[in-house]
């Protein structure tokens, strides 16, 4: 009779392995599976799918619950093992059951269910749903008090346990996620660089990727008609502003359109065109406008054009919706554009820069990582590194690479050779 009794009570054990291995693969599953994926069926209307989201909705809850259901039964097969070997030999049994209950519950309960689940995190998070729902709600009031204790005690380190925060944003967990398929292979560069550059613009600011003042076509409203009219239809870009007086004083902008069809009205006879009357009222934003936020200001507004200010009202440059359009997809060049070689690679491996390029074109377009926080331009980086504007010839080491200044235009650096230096060397 007590040997029967001894059979059930190992029998009871190994039911408690397995609920054990049980809850571990649950945790893990539910936590790697992939929630977009998991989203998009709950949309199609999967049952089981919309119950895993609700679940991994308060992750607090339900790991509270797995961990104490696993505790549970872990703490139980052990005592049992336990009273089952020290019947069978005596005192040395509780040496015996803290052996093989330590390799049973790291095998068996702990590292083969997590890695069936690591495998198939989807499948099986689906599979075990409909149980641990029961699971979280029979628990809810224990989970409910240990949170609570849980969050006084940390309180009381000054410790903020508010479930509203996150450590990673979903821009941090997108972007994350694109540059891990981007080393898996699974995205190639150019979409990778598209996705961040959507992801980037809540970041960037119009001052950052704005055409320079000193770039920017103006005309003379204060020109003759007929010069005016000869610039406009001469220039490759299809707005363009009026000053007067004053380049800081912009009074309009011209569009080409709205020029050639008054020269049409007045066929061809520009001395009946009052260009002040064609151009558009100017709109000024600020240079610390969010890219984003213009974007949607762009389109709001249906126009395409912006002149950008700083805080005092000066002009620092202009901005457009193909500027912002370009920091998703790459440079847009059309048979108007004068093609400018910024960046060339070199067969030596180095590479000659304009000092006018943006490090975040740079990034791009050569997969580099030179830091942005203190300049916008490859030339401002390193006069910002350099502390001085740099002479002709001067070469300059730092973050990984090596910088000659190949020219200069009166303060402007216009030309840089870089370098990527050795691991050793930088």
């Amino acid at each position: 009779m007590e040997y029967l009794g001894l059979f059930w009570t190992v029998l009871v054990v190994f039911v408690l392995l397995g609920l054990s291995g049980f809850f571990s693969g649950s945790e893990t599953a539910l936590t790697a599976a992939s929630r977009a994926r998991i989203h998009r069926m709950a949309e199609e209307g999967d049952k089981r799918a919309k119950l895993v989201n609700r679940l991994i909705g308060d992750p607090e809850r339900l790991i509270g619950a797995i961990l104490l259901g696993n505790n549970l039964v872990n703490i139980l097969a052990s005592a049992l093992a336990t009273t089952v070997l020290l019947t069978v030999f005596g005192e040395a049994g509780v040496v015996y059951a803290t052996l093989i209950m330590t390799a049973l519950i790291v095998i068996f309960s702990e590292v083969l269910p997590k890695t069936y689940a690591i495998t198939n995190a989807d499948r099986m998070a689906l599979t075990v749903a409909p149980v641990l729902r029961w699971v979280v709600l029979v628990f809810a009031p224990i989970t409910r008090g240990v949170q609570f204790i849980v969050r006084r005690t940390l309180s009381l380190f000054n410790i903020n346990t508010d479930d509203t925060m996150h450590v990673l944003s979903a821009h941090d967990e997108l972007r994350g996620a694109i540059d891990l398929h981007h080393r898996e292979g699974a995205v190639v560069k150019r979409d990778r660089d598209m996705l961040g550059g959507i992801l980037d613009l809540a970041d960037l600011e119009v001052g950052e990727i704005m055409v320079h003042r000193k770039n920017i076509v103006m005309i003379d409203a204060n020109l003759p008609v007929e010069e005016i009219v000869a610039e406009v239809l001469a220039s490759p870009h299809t707005r363009v502003p009026l000053w007067q007086d004053e380049p800081e004083n912009i009074i309009g902008v011209i569009h080409a359109k709205d020029l050639a069809r008054a020269l049409a009205h007045a066929r061809g006879d520009v001395s009946q065109i009052s260009v002040t009357q064609l151009a558009s009222e100017p709109w000024f934003v600020p240079d610390t406008t969010s890219v984003q936020a213009q974007l949607n200001a762009f389109l709001r507004r249906k126009n395409h054009f912006a002149l950008v200010v700083d805080e005092y009202g000066a002009l620092m440059g202009l901005v457009t919706l193909e500027d912002i359009l370009e920091e998703i997809v790459g440079e847009i060049s059309d048979e108007h554009d004068v093609d400018r070689l910024d960046i060339r690679p070199k067969p030596d491996g180095t590479v000659v820069v304009n000092g006018s390029v943006t490090l975040r074109d740079l990034n791009r377009a050569m997969d580099w990582s030179l830091p942005d926080d203190e300049a916008t331009t490859i030339a401002g980086l390193v006069i910002h590194e350099a502390q001085t504007i740099p002479e002709v010839g001067q070469i300059f080491s730092f973050h990984g690479f090596r910088f000659e200044i190949v020219r200069r235009q009166r303060n402007q650096v216009t030309a840089l050779r870089i370098t990527p230096l050795p691991p050793s060397d930088s």
